[in-house]
């Protein structure tokens, strides 16, 4: 069965359209802008695929050399779509420098020269294909196993584009059977480019919005640390790490003091404005490898891998830039104080006990007279104990809720 290259080119264009058209669709669903571009890259990718197999053996040379530029344009987009994805500004020089080089120099050559004009074409191609694979590749870090298919793909497309380039001198084909293999080759390449392409989109695309959506499951809205579950499971990972090492970690609890009176006076958009000072202040003075979270409403927590003196020292140095912030609210000084506990385990120290240590601290700092730091003696024997210890503290002295809490 021989396959006509009109006809391959005619299910390229239709492939093309029904992808770009599907991805359009998705990219304004999403409110993804990078879909948007890869979709109008596609439909035009298809519309020059048409109009060359269509018109351009019609209307000479000049004409096909402008409807290559335009398939040059699109496949720019399909670049500058992948810097999108990242966050990056579509390259404007580089949608137009392809298409200029290709033209000027398809000008320059001899017609005749289709080898060399073949070789530039290709070229430049590949060179596009390699810009998006690098940059669909370069948060691999951050990414799933799978994202290998973003560089795998690119890489055949540009592969299937040198083949004559690579092969010529060796094969010396002179009556043009390779030449016509190549095309029928390249045409059914084409759709599985697009169809792989489209592939690695919709896998990468995805893999982003299920990041978003756990981002927004485990982070505070209002000061954008971790929220009570992102910071128990970003927990649970570091101490496993540190177990591993038998290594200590230290936990701390931050409770920002008198803060319902600061809601009281002030109204809650101020109260709000506080904790996001304080959440600031608790990521500026801990270090980059701390987790840290917000666990209540006025109550923070923070893990670190270290010992109880190091979390010490790091205690005081955020309490300390908390209470110097010089909040103003209207023309009245705020206090911005926070009371502190502090407690460390050994290597694997769960951290529900630690943290029920560290509140077990921050109970004494506010007993204490607040604005302090404080560590706990001991590690409790076990949370059953530990909450009917308190249970039974509460009922045998009460104390005002003021007392102890904000």
């Amino acid at each position: 069965m021989v396959l006509d290259s009109m006809t391959l080119d005619i299910v390229a264009t239709m492939v093309a359209a029904l992808l770009g058209a599907m991805l359009l669709y998705f990219g304004r669903q999403e409110n993804t802008p990078a879909l948007r571009w890869w979709g109008a890259a596609y439909i035009l990718g298809a519309v020059a695929i048409a109009l060359w197999t269509l018109v351009g053996e019609l209307y000479g040379e000049l004409v096909s050399l402008f409807l290559s530029a335009i398939g040059l344009i699109a496949t720019a987009m399909v670049w500058s779509a992948a810097r999108v994805f990242h966050g990056k500004p579509p390259s404007v020089p580089g949608l137009v420098l392809g298409p200029i080089v290709w033209i000027v120099s398809g000008m320059l050559f001899d017609p005749a020269a289709q080898a060399l004009r073949l070789t530039v074409g290709a070229g430049l191609v590949v060179v596009y294909a390699t810009l998006t694979a690098a940059e669909l590749w370069q948060e691999r870090r951050r990414t799933l196993q799978k994202r290998w298919l973003a560089l795998i793909v690119p890489a055949m497309h540009g592969f299937v584009l040198m083949l004559p380039i690579l092969l010529g001198n060796v094969l010396r084909d002179s009556n043009g059977a390779f030449a016509k293999a190549w095309v029928t080759i390249f045409s059914i390449e084409l759709v599985l480019y697009a169809v792989g392409t489209v592939f690695v989109i919709f896998m990468l695309a995805s893999e982003r919005i299920v990041s978003a959506h756990k981002r927004a499951a485990t982070t505070d809205p209002l000061t954008g640390l971790l929220n009570r579950r992102g910071f128990a499971e970003a927990c649970g990972q570091l101490i496993e790490r540190e177990a591993r090492a038998q290594r200590p970690v230290s936990a701390m609890i931050f409770d920002i003091d008198h803060f319902k009176s600061i809601n009281d006076r002030f109204g809650h958009a101020e109260g709000d404005e506080v904790l996001k000072l304080f959440a600031s202040v608790v990521v500026n003075h801990l270090r980059l490898t701390d987790l840290s979270g917000r666990i209540g409403g006025e109550e923070f927590a923070a893990l670190l891998p270290c010992s109880l003196e190091e979390a010490m020292v790091a205690a005081e140095r955020v309490r300390g830039a908390f209470a110097a912030s010089g909040v103003v609210c209207d023309d009245k000084p705020v206090d911005t104080t926070v009371s502190i506990g502090v407690a460390g385990g050994p290597a694997g120290t769960d951290l529900d006990v630690m943290l029920a240590a560290a509140d077990t601290a921050l109970y004494k700092a506010k007993r204490s007279g607040r604005n302090r730091v404080e560590a706990s003696a001991e590690l409790p024997l076990s949370l059953d104990r530990f909450r009917r210890q308190r249970a039974a503290a509460a009922v045998v002295v009460p104390q005002p809720e003021a007392a102890i809490s904000g």
